[in-house]
C-alpha cells in the first residue's frame, strides 16, 4: 500500500484528500499544517510521496520541497497548487518535484497523481502541462520569472504582507540577506514598495485575494 504525507493548511482539504486516497486503498501514512512541520515529521513518517500544497503560511511549501529534498534527494513530492499561473508549477518542477497537480483538477486526478509519483514516474495534470507547453518566452510571462528561486520565495512572503524579520525566521535567512534580496526583487519588478509588490501578485494571480 502507498504510504502518503499530505501537507496543507486548511483541515477540510486534508480530510477531503484522506477520504478519497482511503477509497483507493492509500494509506495516509501522516499530516501537516506547515512546511516546518513537514519537515520535522518526514523522517519519522518516511512516506512513499509528500502531497505538499505550495501556499502556506510560514516558510511555505516550496521552501519546504528543497528541504525535504536535502534530507532525503530521493523524496518523492506532489506539489498541488489553487494558482492559475506558470510560475508554481515551473518552480515546483525545478526545485525537484516530480509531480504537479492544481486543486481544480478533478478527483480522480489526485489517485492518479500520486501512483504515478509513487511509481517514480513525473505527473502534471493536463491543464497545467498545455499552459507550460504553450507559454511563448518572454510573451505574457509574469515577472516573476525574472526572479531566483530565493527572490521568488522571498517576494511570495512580502506579498502575502510578512515583515522582513517574519521572512528572515520562516526562510532562516538573516535579516540583512533578506533585505539584500528585498532590493533585488524590487529593482527587477520595478516596484517601489510593499503594496506594489502585493499588486504584482494579485494580478499575476501567485497570491490569493
Amino acid at each position: 500500500m502507498i504510504r502518503v504525507m499530505l501537507v496543507d493548511d486548511h483541515v477540510l482539504v486534508r480530510m477531503g484528500f484522506r477520504m478519497l486516497l482511503a477509497d483507493a486503498q492509500v494509506e495516509v501514512a501522516a499530516e501537516a499544517d506547515t512546511g516546518e512541520q513537514a519537515c520535522r515529521d518526514y523522517a519519522r513518517a518516511a512516506p512513499d510521496v509528500v502531497v505538499m500544497d505550495l501556499s502556506m503560511p510560514g516558510m511555505g511549501g516550496l521552501e519546504a520541497l528543497r528541504r525535504i529534498l536535502a534530507q532525503d534527494p530521493k523524496a518523492r513530492v506532489l506539489a498541488l497548487s489553487a494558482h492559475e499561473d506558470t510560475a508554481h508549477p515551473r518552480r515546483a518542477l525545478r526545485a525537484g518535484a516530480m509531480g504537479y497537480l492544481a486543486k481544480r483538477s478533478a478527483p480522480d486526478e489526485l489517485i492518479a497523481a500520486v501512483r504515478a509519483v509513487a511509481r517514480g514516474q513525473r505527473y502534471v495534470d493536463a491543464r497545467t502541462a498545455q499552459a507550460l507547453a504553450t507559454a511563448a518566452p518572454g510573451a505574457d510571462r509574469s515577472p516573476a520569472e525574472q526572479l531566483s528561486e530565493r527572490e521568488f520565495s522571498v517576494f511570495l512572503q512580502l506579498a502575502r504582507g510578512m515583515t522582513v524579520a517574519q521572512i528572515a525566521e520562516n526562510l532562516k535567512l538573516s535579516p540583512s540577506t533578506v533585505g539584500t534580496h528585498l532590493y533585488h526583487v524590487k529593482q527587477k519588478l520595478g516596484a517601489t514598495n510593499q503594496s506594489e509588490l502585493t499588486l504584482i501578485a494579485l494580478r499575476w494571480g501567485l497570491i490569493e485575494p
